[in-house]
This record gives structure tokens, C-alpha cells and sequence, in this order.
């Protein structure tokens, strides 16, 4: 725009053949020498005061221009907008008034006299370049906030994805820590206590040694059913073989045949249908208690009790051993076989289904575990239950198992 402004004069006055036609075209081309300097100088954009002294020099250039003729006026236009461009907004609408005011006044003495057209030419093509410029600066702002917010959803995305993978990672490393206590540790265990007696009848009741390492043979086999079925991530295989009273029975015979214990099973109510996680829970809790209680109750009896209620499902195991006090109870992992994650374990498995879970206990007195999970109104159709939001290491002392 300012070449082409500044060729019309030169090209005006050379065709007219004006009298001051030499000292027009020079300054033309002074002016376009010095208005091209501006971009070639990185500072002008830079700097305020670099470009308020370049500003000055075109304008010097551009006010001897106009007093040459009247045709420099409409290079005003082209100027008001970089005067916007390069200075603050204050400076720059000082600076587009003062052009506005040397316009006019160039344009008057080129017309003999000041008119409305004189006036009204150059006052509204500086109000269209404010507007223009105001209008720009606002949308330029405005693409700028919503830039930094893409930028800024973008870094919440990408952090959230971390701490979602994070949240998986520990959820699955929860999950087969539960499952490794309760049914490897758990196996290992009874397999243990199955070969020592074995080992103390071997000498004078050989068939009945043989009986233990038959049944220790057949506990190794459903643990590695157990391995291969959590690794997949699939139901207990008592669970698919029936339902959960059934399997809470054969729970209570296996335990009796393997301990010698006298272990009851209850059912209370009206069976109901559960989801696969309900009765997976209360299965491995069921499995973890009388654990528990084989190995340290010293206990003679166990009641496993089973309720059905109209909106929750209950699981009791209650014994008569030697009982223990709550608030005293080893901290994960700090018992003597690095074990005491039995009640924590249990205690996750009843939050991550927004259940509760108690345990009743004093010396002398046995022990009782309850454990309460709400029904589902619709079973086939209820969501899997949200990860637990405590992982087994880190639960009240006084909730931690003696295993």
C-alpha cells in the first residue's frame, strides 16, 4: 500500500509535468528508503524506542511530502496502522491523532481552505484504522487464551492418562497381592502343615501319612487351578462349579478333613443370585478367615454362617480359639513369616464392594469376622466394583490379620 501511495504522486506529478515535480519524486523516493529501513532493522519490532525514532523519521520524510503535494495525504491511512502496530496503545492513538492533525492541516492548505470533506476524510480513516487495529488486538488476545487452554487441556490430558496408567498398575498389583495371599499363601500353607503331620506319622501309621500326602498333593493341584485362574483373571473354579453356598460348604469340609477342626456351614434366608465379585469377596474371606484360624486360634469349633437379607448379604465366621486383641494385632508384614496381611486383605475386599467389615476379638474369648456387602438390585447387570481404596499394607493396625 505505501508503494502504491508513493507512486502516485511521482507518476502525477512527472505526467502533469508540475513544477516541483523533481522535488516530489525525490522525496518519494526518500520517503520509501526510509519506510524500508523499518523492516530491515530487527530492533524497530523489538523496541519501542527504536521504533518511535524510525516512526519519527517517516513521518519528517512523509510532512515534506505532503507539503509538496496534496496527494501525500493519503499516505496518513497505511501509517496510522503501523503507529498502532509498533507503539503502545496510548502512544499509538497519540501518534494517529497527530498524523490526523497534520492531514488535515496539509490537505486544507493544498484546498485554500479548511471544509467538512477536509476533514471528515482523514478524522474517518483513522477511525476505521483504530477500529480495525482495536478489533484485531482483541481477537489476536482472544486466540492467544484459548491457545494456552488447548495447551493447557493438553498437559491435564497427557497427566491424567499418566496417573490413570499408574492407577491401573497399582490396581492389578493389588489385586493379585489378595489373590496370592489368598489362595497360593494360603495353599502353600496348608500344604505345609499337611507334610509335617505326614512327617510325624511316617514311622507308626504309615497309611495314615499317605492319607496326608494325598491330601497335600490334591491341596498343590487346586492352587495351581488357583495360579492359572487369577493370572487370567477368571472366577474360582468352586465358584464355576456352583454356586456360593455350595462352594462354602465344600470350604468347610476341606478345612475339617485337612485340620481336624469341627467347621460348620450355615446359610440364613433365601439363596439369592449375587454378582461374580460379591461372591468372589466373600469366598476369598471366607478362605482367609479359617485360615487364620487353622493356624493360630487353637480353636476346637468354627461356625461359617451364611445370611441372606432383603438388601444385603452377610458372611460370620465365628471360633472358639484363643482370641486376640485387635489393637495389638502386627502390622503388615511385620510378623514373624512376614505375613499380616489377612485382615487387610479381607478389609480391601469389603470396601471395594461399599460393604463393612468387623472383627470382634479379646484373649480367651475367640473371634468373630463379619463382613456385610450390599445387593444389588439387578445382579446381572451391576457395574465391577471400583478399585479398593486401601491396599492391604496399609490399613488400621488394629484391622490387620495374624497371618
Amino acid at each position: 500500500m505505501v508503494v502504491a501511495l508513493l507512486a502516485l504522486p511521482a507518476v502525477r506529478a512527472g505526467t502533469e509535468h508540475a513544477a516541483n515535480a523533481p522535488a516530489v519524486i525525490a522525496t518519494a523516493v526518500l520517503l520509501l528508503a526510509v519506510y524500508a529501513a523499518g523492516p530491515a532493522l530487527p530492533r524497530v519490532r523489538t523496541s519501542t524506542t527504536a521504533a518511535t525514532v524510525w516512526l519519527s523519521a517517516v513521518m519528517a520524510v512523509w510532512a515534506v511530502l505532503l507539503l509538496c503535494t496534496r496527494d501525500g495525504v493519503w499516505l496518513a491511512f497505511p501509517l496510522f496502522f503501523v503507529q498502532l502496530h509498533l507503539l503502545p496503545l496510548r502512544w499509538g492513538l497519540a501518534a494517529v491523532g497527530a498524523t490526523t492533525a497534520v492531514a488535515v492541516a496539509g490537505f486544507g492548505r493544498h484546498s485554500g481552505a479548511l471544509s467538512a470533506g477536509t476533514v471528515v476524510g482523514p478524522v474517518l480513516g483513522a477511525a476505521v484504522a483504530v477500529a480495525v487495529v482495536l478489533g484485531y488486538q482483541a481477537l489476536y488476545r482472544e486466540s492467544e487464551q484459548r491457545r494456552r487452554l488447548i495447551e493447557e487441556l493438553t498437559a491435564a490430558r497427557t497427566e491424567l492418562a499418566a496417573a490413570e496408567r499408574a492407577a491401573g498398575v497399582l490396581a492389578e498389583r493389588e489385586r493379585l497381592a489378595r489373590e496370592i495371599h489368598d489362595t497360593l499363601a494360603q495353599g502353600l500353607s496348608s500344604i505345609q502343615l499337611l507334610l509335617r503331620a505326614a512327617e510325624r506319622e511316617l514311622d507308626e501309621r504309615p497309611d495314615a501319612a499317605l492319607g496326608h500326602v494325598r491330601q497335600a498333593r490334591q491341596a498343590a493341584v487346586d492352587n495351581l487351578a488357583e495360579a492359572r485362574r487369577f493370572v487370567r483373571a477368571l472366577s474360582p473354579p468352586d465358584l464355576e462349579a456352583g454356586s456360593l453356598p455350595a462352594a462354602l460348604e465344600r470350604l468347610c469340609a476341606t478345612t475339617a478333613r485337612t485340620s481336624g477342626l469341627a467347621v460348620h456351614c450355615h446359610v440364613s434366608g433365601e439363596p439369592a443370585e449375587l454378582p461374580t465379585p460379591h461372591e468372589v469377596a466373600l469366598l476369598r474371606i471366607a478362605q482367609s478367615a479359617l485360615a487364620n484360624t487353622v493356624r493360630h486360634a487353637g480353636a476346637g469349633r468354627v461356625e461359617l454362617t451364611l445370611s441372606y437379607m432383603d438388601t444385603e448379604v452377610a458372611l460370620d465366621v465365628v471360633d472358639d480359639g484363643a482370641g486376640f486383641d485387635p489393637a495389638r494385632a502386627a502390622a503388615p508384614g511385620s510378623g514373624p513369616d512376614g505375613g499380616g496381611f489377612g485382615l487387610a486383605a479381607m478389609r480391601a475386599r469389603a470396601r471395594a464392594l461399599h460393604g463393612t467389615f468387623v472383627v470382634e476379638s479379646a484373649p480367651g474369648e475367640g473371634t468373630a469376622v463379619a463382613v456385610t456387602l450390599p445387593c444389588p438390585t439387578d445382579p446381572a447387570t451391576s457395574p465391577p466394583p471400583p478399585d479398593p481404596p486401601d491396599a492391604p499394607g496399609v490399613s488400621d493396625p488394629a484391622e490387620q490379620s495374624r497371618t
